[in-house]
Parts: C-alpha cells; sequence; structure tokens
C-alpha cells in the first residue's frame, strides 16, 4: 500500500491499513482537514465543488468525500463524471470556496487522490497544502451538528467548459470545419470519453474515432499517455484512417498528438505546438517547468517573448506565470495552461488551439512537427526503497558536476552544452524521476545513464 502526501495533493492505493494507504479512514481525515483549512481562509463561503474521473474507486471515494464535507457543513456542488480542468472551472463558476478533484490522473487504476484547490480554481500552494496535512496529522477537525449540515447539489459543468473554450478568440471553428478532419481519439475509458468527443464535435468535428471512451474506469493500457502505451490509435492512423489522433489521461489535462503517419507527436511538443500558434498571434513570456524541453524557450525566443522555467508541479508553473505575465505555458507532460480560459492545464484547450493552428497552416500534422526544433527527451525513473536516503544523492551529483551549470531549485537539474539532466522526487510515486534532453535520442539516453550510474554505484 502507498500513501502519498505532497504539493499534488493526496494520493494513494485504494484500500489497505490506515495510514498506508488512500482508505475510507484517510479520505475522511483529509477531507476534514482540507474543509477546515478552507473555513479558516474563506470563512463566509461554504460551497466547494466535487468532480471526479471514471477509475473504479471513483464512487466510493466521492460518497465519502461529499458525506464529510456535507459533515463540515459545506454544501456540495457535485458535479460528477468530470475532467480536471472542468472542476477548476466549475469552482469559479460557482464562486466556491475552493473544489475537490477525485483522480490520480496516469496512475494505474489501483490509485486514486484528492486534488486540492482553492477559491481559484487553482491547486493550493506549498503553505496551504501544509496547513491542510497539519490538520490531518494532529485531527483538529470539528464536524457540525446536525441543523448546521451541509446540502448536495448536481450539476452538469461540461457544457459550460466547452463554451468558454469556444468563446477564445483563438479558437477558429470556422477554419477547422472547413478542413472536415478525421480525428481518432483514445480516452481510456474515462471522463475524456465524455469530454473530448463533444469539444471535437462543438469545433465542427463530425468524423471521430473512438478508443475507448466508455468511462467505467477499465484502462485498457497504462493510462499514462507515452508512446510505448499508444501501439493501437498509432496503428489505426499508419492505416490512413485519420487525418490526426488525440489521446488524453484519465482527468484530461493532459494531451498527446499522433500524427497522420502514426508517428508520435510528442508528449513534450503538445505545449510547443499550441505556444507557437498563440504567440504568433498574441506575442508575449511563455513557462515551463525544469523538466520541459529548450524547444518552448527556442519558439519564445523567436517570437520576442522571455522564457522562464519554474519548479515541477502545476502550482508552480502558474504562480511563475502569473510573476512574468505570460501568455502560455504548461508542463513538457503534455499540459497546456492558458490563462485567456483559465490557470490549469487543460487538454480542451490544447484540443482546440492545436486544431485551429493546424488548420489554418493546412499542412499535415507530420509536416508541421517537422518544422519545430527538434529536441529528444529520454524518460527515466529509479525506484526508492524506505531508506533511500535522497538528499545524500542529489548532494553527491551536485558535487561531482559542480564544474556545469547546476540548478538546485527543485531536485538537480545539470546543463551540459550537448543537453540536459534533472534529477528529482516524485511528488505522485515514491521514484526519482530522471529526464535527459539532447540532439538526439541516444544522446539523451546517454546523458541519463551517465547520470544514472553514479547513483547506482
Amino acid at each position: 500500500m502507498s500513501l502519498v502526501k505532497s504539493i499534488s495533493g493526496i494520493r494513494g492505493t485504494i484500500g489497505g491499513c490506515v495510514g498506508e494507504g488512500l482508505n475510507p479512514v484517510d479520505i475522511t481525515r483529509f477531507t476534514a482537514a482540507y474543509a477546515t483549512q478552507r473555513q479558516v481562509a474563506m470563512p463566509d463561503n461554504k460551497t466547494i465543488v466535487v468532480g471526479r474521473d471514471a477509475r473504479l474507486s471513483g464512487q466510493m471515494v466521492e460518497h465519502i468525500v461529499c458525506g464529510t464535507l456535507m459533515g463540515m457543513g459545506y454544501n456540495v456542488i457535485n458535479i460528477g463524471l468530470a475532467t480536471t480542468p472542468t472542476t477548476e472551472l466549475a469552482v469559479i463558476g460557482e464562486n466556491a470556496a475552493g473544489g475537490i478533484i477525485l483522480t490520480a490522473s496516469h496512475n494505474p487504476k489501483q490509485w486514486n487522490a484528492l486534488k486540492l484547490l482553492n477559491e481559484k480554481g487553482e491547486f493550493l500552494n506549498d503553505q496551504e497544502g501544509k496547513e491542510v496535512l497539519a490538520i490531518a496529522e494532529n485531527e483538529s477537525f470539528v464536524f457540525s451538528e446536525v441543523d448546521q449540515l451541509g446540502q448536495m447539489t448536481y450539476k452538469d459543468y461540461l457544457p459550460y467548459h466547452v463554451n468558454k473554450v469556444l468563446q477564445l478568440p483563438l479558437v477558429d471553428v470556422e477554419a477547422i470545419t472547413k478542413q472536415n478532419f478525421t480525428v481518432a481519439i483514445d480516452c481510456v475509458n474515462s471522463v475524456g470519453g465524455l469530454a473530448i468527443p463533444a469539444m471535437l464535435k462543438a469545433l465542427g468535428v463530425t468524423n471521430i474515432i473512438e478508443l475507448y471512451c466508455t468511462p467505467n474506469g477499465q484502462f485498457p493500457h497504462n493510462p499514462e499517455p507515452l508512446p510505448q502505451h499508444l501501439t493501437e490509435i498509432s496503428e489505426l492512423l499508419k492505416q490512413g484512417k485519420a487525418d490526426l489522433g488525440f489521446v488524453v489521461d484519465p482527468d484530461v489535462d493532459r494531451l498527446a498528438i499522433i500524427c497522420e503517419d502514426g508517428s508520435m507527436f510528442g508528449e513534450e511538443y503538445t505545449l510547443v505546438s499550441v505556444a507557437d500558434y498563440v504567440l504568433t498571434h498574441t506575442p508575449g513570456n511563455t513557462v515551463s517547468n525544469m523538466s520541459s524541453s529548450r524547444a518552448l524557450s527556442d519558439i519564445t525566443y523567436k517570437h520576442g517573448g522571455e522564457y522562464t522555467a519554474s519548479a515541477v508541479g502545476e502550482v508552480n508553473v502558474v504562480a511563475q506565470m502569473k510573476k512574468v505575465n505570460a501568455v502560455i505555458g504548461g508542463e513538457g507532460n503534455g499540459g497546456v495552461i492558458y490563462p485567456a480560459c483559465h490557470s490549469g492545464r487543460d487538454a480542451l484547450v490544447g484540443v482546440a488551439l492545436f486544431l485551429s493552428h493546424i488548420a489554418k497552416m493546412e499542412k499535415t500534422v507530420s509536416a508541421y512537427r517537422k518544422t519545430l526544433p527538434e529536441y529528444y527527451i529520454s524518460k527515466n525513473r529509479i525506484d526508492l526503497t524506505p531508506d533511500t536516503d535522497i538528499d545524500t544523492i542529489l548532494t553527491r551529483v551536485k558535487d561531482i558536476y559542480k564544474e556545469e551549470r547546476v540548478n538546485d531549485i527543485d531536485g538537480v537539474k545539470i546543463d551540459f552544452a550537448e543537453g540536459w539532466v534533472h534529477l528529482r522526487k516524485s511528488n505522485t510515486e515514491p521514484i526519482i524521476r530522471v529526464y535527459s534532453e539532447a540532439a538526439t535520442m541516444d544522446k539523451a539516453n546517454a546523458l541519463a545513464q551517465q547520470v544514472m550510474s553514479i547513483i547506482n554505484e
């Protein structure tokens, strides 16, 4: 059993003993702690939004979370099966004190999580997250008496979300409709199966080939949208059956694109391509995290803007975007953050902007991909044991590479002339992520292995 408490929320495997997994007791404890933190932060606001992805444990977790919030005196707006960005927008739409998204994102079906939002529909910051953890640890929460119990209301916020995207000035429905695209999608049997077809139809796409769009939580493959997990949709495109493909993770905040010939556009290049389009029409600054491709900075400078890297984690990216007034930003895992819509990763926004871009260019997706700066990222991991001393490992790596450009604001990132390597402890799994980038995949892999060999000595 695993229970991971971090800036990304409370994430764990379903079941197990108290304190060792995401079970009813721990779900109640962390929900009550969050409600208490919100009571202090927003004492006059008694509304919280709850949405969930379609994973198998979702209904169980939803019942416990909603009941606990009502027991803490909150009125719950239950938006049911909903994407992470839909839930974020619902918090804003309801003027709520916050929101809880029940999703473990790309993690396998054994996992679920509570992603915690503030009144702006954004993830709690580090300080707020620590407050929740402290309250949970001390169990310093008080449930309401019978006359102060909250009520629950059910709403569907997907139409609101789709309409919000359609209203964006850079979303060109006419251009998309004119191209008569055939689009293949893989929604991994989660809420993307509701949201992505609805978004595409609203954009004028009538030819949709749906793979795994039944929101039953039975993931047909590993739900992280990496090339090795996307062989089926890739093969479909190789057969010439569609103009492009879109793949989302279970909560639809990450977007991967497949070219018309079945090749991977590259998860890193989702943000790069959307930024290329946005910056063409609205020049400005960009932000991505330290594990993201140099391609975004290249594109940004090409359009006359400034690029800044943040620590990993959506809350960190959003904070940096606000600081530099970025017009577009996100993470290299397919996460597009477009403040003109809202400050959260949103695959629906990514789909709409990418299709608008490609429709106006009148190029195939693979032809457009060749015009972008060429980098390759290698993504590796080191599994941790309970006695692993991560700080010692990172300090040792810093010392060995002290002659290079080293950044330690989030793990350790080493910038070489020919590429970079970034090591950091995951916020969502008990692992060290080792990302590397270079001009070829062989060079990226070599950089990663060079550093990993030191760790494994």
